[in-house]
C-alpha cells in the first residue's frame, strides 16, 4: 500500500499539545467567538501550564511503525475500545447502506468485520479485504457468512467487474494519495454500483497529518501514518474514474468534548494520550474542538456509461 513515507521520528510533548489547544481557543476568541473573560482565562491558564510543566512530563520521541504492524497489534483490543469514531461510523453509514441494492459487495479494509456483518445482515454476498492478518483472523471468526482475503487497497485481489458495490470505512486516512484506490474501486465494480466511503478528519488543527501511536505484536511502539484529506481530494480522485457524487455527509463534534465530570488525572507514561490531556484544560479543549469535522462520508455512483 503506497502510504505516505514517514520514516522519521516525531516528537510529541504533552505541554505542546495543551498549549496548542489554548492557541486555537484564543484564535477563536480573537475572531469573536468568545469574550474578554474567556480570553483572559486562557492566558492565565497558559501561565499556569508553564508553571506546572514538570507535572506533565517530558516530550517523547516516537519512531515510525508500519501501518500493518500497528493494526496487527491493535486487533486484539480494537472492537472493545471506547472509540468515538465507531458510533459516528454506524450512525452515518447505516442509512447509506440501505440504498445499496442486494448484490455482491466488497468491504475494503474490512478490519475485524463490523461493517461486513452489517452488509451480511442486509442480505449481501460479501468479500472482505484487509492487509492485517490479525484483523482478518478476527473477522473470519466474527462473520463466518462472508469470505475474506488478504490484500491491498491499491491492488485489490479481485477480478475486474467482480462486485456490485464497494464500501470502505475508516481506512483512507492511511493513504497519502487517494487516486490509486479510487481507480481500483472503479475497476472491480460493475457500472451503476455505489462506492460508500467513510473517513476520519483528524485531530490536529492546522496540520493535515494524523499520526496514531500504536504497538506492534512484538511490543514495538510507534506512530502509523495518517492524514486528513481535503474534500476536494476525494473529488479529484473519484471523478476521473467515472464516479459521480450522490451524497456527502459530515459529522461534527459537539460543544462538550470534555464533559463536566471528566477530571484530570496523572498521565500514562510514554507518548501523550490526547484524551488523557483534554481534561487538563477543559474549557480550551471544548472551545478548540467545538464544531470540528470528525468524519466525512461519500456516496459515489459509478456511471453506467463508463
Amino acid at each position: 500500500m503506497p502510504h505516505e513515507r514517514t520514516d522519521k521520528t516525531i516528537h510529541q510533548h504533552p505541554l505542546a499539545y495543551l498549549l496548542g489547544l489554548e492557541g486555537v481557543a484564543l484564535m477563536r476568541a480573537f475572531a469573536g467567538e468568545y469574550d474578554r473573560a474567556f480570553t483572559e482565562a486562557r492566558i492565565a491558564e497558559v501561565r499556569d501550564l508553564l508553571d506546572r510543566a514538570d507535572e506533565l512530563g517530558p516530550g517523547v520521541d516516537v519512531p515510525p511503525l508500519p501501518v500493518a504492524d500497528g493494526y496487527d497489534g491493535w486487533a486484539a483490543t480494537y472492537d472493545g475500545e471506547d472509540n468515538g469514531c465507531f458510533p459516528m461510523r454506524d450512525n452515518v453509514l447505516a442509512p447509506m447502506l440501505e440504498v445499496l441494492t442486494p448484490g455482491r459487495v466488497l468491504d475494503a479494509a474490512c478490519g475485524t468485520g463490523a461493517v461486513t456483518q452489517q452488509l451480511v445482515d442486509r442480505g449481501h454476498d460479501v468479500v472482505g479485504v484487509d492487509f492485517s492478518d490479525a484483523m482478518l483472523s478476527r473477522a473470519r471468526k466474527a462473520v463466518p457468512g462472508a469470505r475474506f482475503l488478504r490484500g491491498d487497497l491499491t491492488d485489490l485481489p479481485l477480478p475486474s467487474g467482480d462486485v456490485d458495490h464497494v464500501v470502505c470505512s475508516l481506512a483512507l486516512t492511511h493513504l497519502s494519495d487517494l487516486e490509486p484506490f479510487l481507480a481500483e474501486a472503479a475497476r472491480v465494480m460493475r457500472p451503476g454500483g455505489h462506492l460508500l466511503v467513510l473517513d476520519t478528519r483528524g485531530h490536529f488543527v492546522g496540520s493535515p497529518r494524523y499520526p496514531l501511536v500504536k504497538q506492534s505484536p512484538d511490543g514495538r511502539t510507534g506512530h502509523i501514518t495518517g492524514r486528513s484529506h481535503g474534500l476536494g481530494d476525494y473529488l479529484r480522485a473519484a471523478l476521473p474514474h467515472g464516479f459521480v457524487v450522490r451524497a456527502c455527509h459530515e459529522t461534527y463534534l459537539g460543544d462538550l468534548v470534555v464533559k463536566p465530570d471528566d477530571e484530570a488525572a496523572p498521565l500514562t507514561p510514554g507518548p501523550p494520550n490526547i484524551w488523557e490531556l483534554h481534561p487538563w484544560v477543559p474549557d480550551a479543549t471544548n472551545a478548540a474542538k467545538a464544531g470540528q469535522s470528525a468524519v466525512v462520508a461519500w456516496d459515489f455512483e459509478l456511471r453506467p456509461d463508463v
